[in-house]
């Protein structure tokens, strides 16, 4: 028996942080307005509201940037605490409609409403209603695509923004991915886009022209994906208990450290801040591989990783030394963290304790 075709919703806050910032205080409607760090800390724009944009401000501009192109900008820190409350209240309203929800940050999730009966069975109706519902009852406006797979549905829900939605209906979907830039395919960033854009290739259409075999010889295992994706080919599931592949944490310094031995005091206080959220993390994996992660003054960066279950401070130190060499100048960012590992079935985890503890 065939299967019936799968109905995808993607849901996607506008603006989300400056939205809920907006909403608790209406005196910053209709002006400028970012959430971000502050430009003397070399911070970056988190997110911004459209007035903003109409600028030219945009998420990850430096706020020095931000306020040269809008001087009238009104930056506000972010209040994680509460975007994390209206997360949960968002998540509880896609939960009334389908136990299938993938969240991939606070304020964007997958939906997946297949032979779901509310709203006589219509994905558009329901998309419809939850937006609704999350105006009236969080305060805030999202916007959603509908489509039979998740990359689909993800580039739908930018179509119609802010506060609207866009369908993509089976029999249309050969003839919308054609039309579509080879940017917006899924996992294709700013240099493997360039290096399409040189070959030619600017649309999905495009891309179509190239076999299987020369995709996966120009871009590697990566090709097999462009070919698919660009012929509207996605049979990934919405998962909703993803498990965690990492955790970890990074600090911009101002001004910036000069040498390796501030590098290595600066990351002793960086490890006691991760192994805070490392014990504060539920249900974690075993930890599979430990990694430092360095930008330098020129902006270029470099992580060093090795497998250890347990590292000591030994290791992390010794990892930052090998980071280091590879630019030997001031260092702007520090970041640490770990990469776990399958869980396995009936076992027990490696590391059950402090993850400093030998």
């Amino acid at each position: 028996m065939r299967e019936p075709t799968r109905k995808i919703i993607h849901c996607d806050c506008d603006c989300f942080y400056a939205s809920v910032e907006m909403r608790d205080d209406p005196a910053l409607r209709g002006r400028p307005l970012a959430v971000g760090g502050r430009a003397e800390t070399r911070g970056v724009i988190a997110t911004c509201n459209y007035e903003a944009r109409a600028f030219g401000v945009h998420s990850a501009m430096p706020t020095a940037r931000a306020l040269k192109l809008c001087p009238q900008l009104i930056l506000l820190p972010p209040d994680f605490d509460r975007y994390r409350e209206a997360s949960r209240r968002i998540l509880a309203i896609y939960r009334d409609y389908t136990p299938l929800v993938e969240p991939l940050s606070l304020d964007e999730a997958y939906l997946d409403v297949t032979g779901v009966d509310r709203c006589h069975g219509s994905a558009s109706l329901m998309a419809q209603e939850i937006r609704e519902r999350i105006r009236d009852e969080v305060g805030i406006t999202a916007s959603a695509g509908i489509a039979p797979n998740k990359f689909i549905a993800k580039v739908a829900s930018d179509w119609n923004k802010p506060d609207g939605q866009f369908v993509v209906r089976p029999q249309d979907v050969d003839a919308f991915v054609a039309a579509l830039p080879v940017k917006k395919i899924f996992g294709v960033g700013k240099v493997t886009a360039a290096k399409l854009n040189g070959l030619g290739v600017r649309t999905c259409g495009d891309l179509r022209a190239w076999s299987a075999a020369d995709l996966t010889h120009a871009f590697g295992s990566f090709g097999a994906s462009l070919y698919r994706l660009c012929r509207g080919i996605d049979e990934r599931p919405v998962q909703p208990d993803r498990a965690r592949k990492s955790l970890s944490v990074e600090t911009t310094y101002t001004p910036d450290l000069r040498d390796l031995p501030a590098c290595r005091a600066a990351l002793l206080e960086l490890l006691a801040d991760f192994s805070r959220r490392f014990e504060r993390a539920r249900d974690r994996p075993p930890v599979h591989k430990v990694f430092v992660k360095v930008r330098f003054a020129d902006f270029s960066r470099t992580t060093a990783e090795c497998v250890s279950s347990a590292p000591e401070e030994t290791t992390w130190l010794r990892l930052l030394d090998e980071a280091h060499a590879r630019g030997a100048m001031p260092v702007r960012l520090l970041g640490v963290g770990v990469r776990f590992g399958e869980r396995v079935e009936g076992g027990t985890d490696v590391l059950q304790g402090s993850l400093f503890e030998s």
